[in-house]
């Protein structure tokens, strides 16, 4: 199923056949067709060039559509300058004002919206205990940590309460420790205060950690939009698997179709029992899409595909050994191996029987 349309009762955002090109001949977004409910956490994920940004810049104002029309509750916004829809933005360079305080800079936006000096305080006030910085007001962004300016940017997106904030890579410049944190209390900001948020990312544990939905874009599509889960467990195509987490893959032809399930030959003869998501009949060509973590080494008897690989590498990880296996014609074949003090000791070179069970194996479309 390919969720390029997915509509909701209660669209806040929507985009209804919106297309953006810069040259008047590439597409670098093609008929989106998007819904957002009010209150929901949505986060757009892609390479570089898979057009989510430029969705973003479309919502937020700073690009016009090509074609196609973009509502903000229920009214149409393609005319309101970026001023005027109310929007609150976040972006990876934080964009404070050098010369203001934290505080100047969290009530410039209700200074422009002509709100009375009292309210502002108060506001300000309140968004630094948000976002954990009540001291913090009257130093300057220089003053402060990588961390720190981005919770102000936060703050200031929040300050004069919008219904909906954008956030283009907020956490692209913060170093690894620092980004998860920030992910946990953007995900907390946003289920205290029930804001709509679009977040846009490379990142794919950022999607899977915060948002309600992601939308997988690809060369200007939307190749699936679901729960972080089904997502992760249920993808729709070959590229929404390898893009979302770590994936083993092995490519055949569909040999027999029973059901929800289908018997694969790959190229070196091993026969495998998957579950049918991208194929219709025997003859069809498929990728065979597998997690590292539902292959089981020394698997019981009774598991339905069983197979031999040989192990070419093992890389200690705490937690886990990464065990990269030869398996039916691929070499780079990971299995993740639970470090138990139970558990086999493995070696290089050894061959050893591996498997999984058919429902974990997913028959998708052909990987180019």
């Amino acid at each position: 199923m390919n969720a390029e349309k997915q509509v909701t009762d209660n669209s806040y955002v929507r985009f209804e056949n919106v297309q953006k090109s810069y040259d008047g001949e590439i597409l670098v977004v093609k008929d989106l067709n998007l819904d957002i409910g009010k209150g929901e956490f949505v986060t757009m994920l892609g390479p570089s060039g898979s057009g989510k940004t430029t969705c973003l810049m479309m919502l937020a104002g700073f690009e016009p559509a090509t074609h196609g029309e973009i509502f903000l509750n229920n009214r149409p916004i393609n005319t309101v300058p970026p001023n005027k829809r109310g929007i609150g933005m976040v972006f990876q360079n934080y964009a404070l004002f050098p010369h203001m305080t934290v505080a100047e800079n969290l009530a410039f936006p209700l200074q422009v919206r002509g709100m009375n000096k009292s309210e502002q305080q108060d506001r300000v006030k309140r968004v630094l205990e948000m976002v954990e910085l009540p001291q913090m007001g009257g130093r300057r962004p220089a003053q402060l940590s990588g961390g720190q300016q981005q919770r102000v940017a936060v703050a200031r997106a929040l300050v004069f309460e919008p219904d909906l904030v954008l956030m283009d890579e907020p956490l692209g410049a913060l170093d690894k420790q620092l980004r998860e944190q920030m992910q946990y209390e953007i995900k907390h900001i946003h289920e205290n205060l029930g804001v709509t948020i679009v977040y846009v990312t490379h990142d794919q544990t950022e999607a899977l950690t915060m948002s309600d939905r992601v939308a997988v874009f690809d060369d200007g599509v939307i190749q699936q939009l679901s729960a972080p889960d089904s997502l992760y467990e249920n993808p729709q195509n070959s590229f929404v698997a390898q893009f979302i987490g770590e994936n083993n893959k092995l490519n055949g032809t569909v040999e027999k179709v029973s059901g929800e399930l289908c018997t694969v030959r790959t190229e070196d003869g091993s026969l495998i029992e998957a579950h049918k998501v991208n194929v219709d009949k025997a003859g069809d060509k498929t990728t065979l899409s597998l997690r590292p973590e539902r292959v089981e080494i020394d698997p019981p008897k009774s598991m339905k595909n069983t197979i031999e690989g040989t192990i070419e590498e093992l890389i200690y990880l705490g937690d886990h050994i990464r065990v990269r296996m030869s398996v039916a014609g691929n070499d780079d074949f990971i299995v993740k191996v639970r470090n138990r003090a139970d558990r086999r000791p493995l070696e290089e070179k050894q061959k050893t029987r591996i498997g999984w069970a058919s429902m974990d194996c997913k028959a998708l479309d052909l990987v180019a």
